[in-house]
């Protein structure tokens, strides 16, 4: 049963396997595990960028496509979301309705990117979609009788959705469910069938052809498969999956701006958690947002508390400072590379290999 459900992709390895039910079982267990509103921010947004990665992942580590225009996808979702909230209202219509247009404006988007520009090689492709992501950008700040410009979009979502909606009147297991958990939820449940969907397209045929075309293109294209268009369904069903992510953000920050979905640093987190969890493994994304998210959110307390403890030596202190915590980010960063060429995932089916 379990093979079936992960597709046939079973973790390969002891160790890998402990990491994701452990990380399966935190996020399942957040809002009561981890109490706090920063902590379930934290696990909100590790759902979120596991489907995100994941999807980027499809067309890096499957395919072998550099795309820069990926977050545009994700910031397609959710100013489709925010959208219709905004002006039909809080309801579950409005929320289906900027779902529905705002995936058929992927496809269309994406298509038009893959036909026009996946015949272009390498770099080439990858300079075609940064100049894209980037006039999407500048179009979605100066339109903003619609999308609000750089304040952005607020908006409201259905009564059960809402922070205020408090269905039981008791705790439970200590605390108190509201819309914000139920929002949550939703979120949970949308991840695991969107990392599983991504499973079983990575494992089908087509992924295997992906994964040739990712090797050896002119091999893939010799022995009959169109390459052009295995790549462009590829870079398809990765802007989809993006542009879901992208609605679960709106779902949980209710707001979305240039800044919140379109971001070029979003973009440069997803290349940092795909070489961090090891490309051409949808279990690395899982691992690589994990360990990137929690060490981005709380790297800076961990500095602080480094910091006082190290106050009789101040020039230890200042090393430690808060303040230089991207510093300290960056370092773990070359370590995590150093150690593990090929992610976490990758080190460690290698060393199961091995063994």
């Amino acid at each position: 049963m379990l093979n079936r459900l992960l597709s046939g992709d079973l973790p390969r390895s002891r160790v890998l396997a402990v990491l994701l039910l452990l990380i399966f079982l935190g996020l399942a267990a957040a809002p009561f595990v981890f109490p706090g509103v920063k902590a379930l921010n934290v696990a909100a947004k590790v759902l979120i960028f596991v489907v995100l990665v994941a999807s980027f992942d499809l067309m890096l580590g499957y395919t072998g496509i550099v795309s820069f225009a990926h977050t545009m996808f994700f910031g397609i979702g959710a100013y489709g979301v925010a959208i219709a909230s905004s002006r039909m209202g809080a309801g579950w219509g409005a929320l289906a309705l900027g779902l529905a247009a705002a995936l058929l404006v992927s496809l269309l988007l994406s298509l038009a990117i893959g036909l026009f520009s996946l015949r272009v090689r390498a770099i080439f492709f990858a300079m075609i979609t940064l100049a894209v992501a980037a006039a999407f950008q500048t179009l979605a700040s100066q339109l903003s009788e619609w999308t609000g410009g750089e304040d952005g979009l607020s908006f409201k979502l259905p009564e059960w959705l809402s922070p205020s909606f408090e269905p039981f009147e008791n705790e439970v297991l200590g605390v108190l469910i509201d819309g914000r958990i139920i929002t949550y939820y939703l979120l949970f449940v949308l991840a695991v069938v969107l990392v599983l969907a991504l499973l079983r397209i990575v494992n089908s045929p087509f992924g295997r052809v992906l994964q040739a075309i990712r090797e050896n293109e002119f091999r893939a294209e010799a022995i009959g498969y169109r390459v052009v268009v295995y790549r462009t369904l590829s870079s398809v069903l990765s802007a989809l999956f993006a542009c879901m992510a992208g609605a679960m953000l709106a779902l949980w920050l209710r707001y979305n701006g240039p800044d919140t979905s379109l971001s070029f640093e979003i973009m440069m987190d997803c290349l940092l958690i795909v070489v961090i969890g090891g490309m051409g493994t949808i279990y690395g994304a899982a691992i690589g947002s994990v360990l990137f998210l929690i060490a981005q959110s709380y790297l800076q307390d961990l500095l602080r508390v480094a910091s006082e403890a190290a106050h009789s030596l101040p020039w230890l202190a200042a090393l430690l400072s808060p303040d230089r915590w991207l510093l300290w980010l960056g370092v773990l960063f070359v370590l995590s590379v150093y150690y593990f060429p090929t992610g976490v995932v990758g080190r460690l089916r290698s060393s199961r290999a091995g063994a």
